[in-house]
């Protein structure tokens, strides 16, 4: 039992600030994404003046 809670102590905290971490860097993926798309599109209407 204690070996248990040695593993969890070990590899939760670990676990639990990677899944942070990703879900904040999902939502600034899909900004990038965004402005991204916002730029290409903004780039084809100067070139088709």
């Amino acid at each position: 039992m204690e070996e248990m809670l040695q593993g969890v102590a070990n590899f939760g905290f670990p676990i639990i600030v990677s899944a942070y971490l990703l879900i904040r860097m999902e939502n600034k993926m899909e900004n990038l994404q965004k402005a991204i798309v916002d730029l290409s599109r903004t780039i084809e209407r100067i070139n088709q003046k």
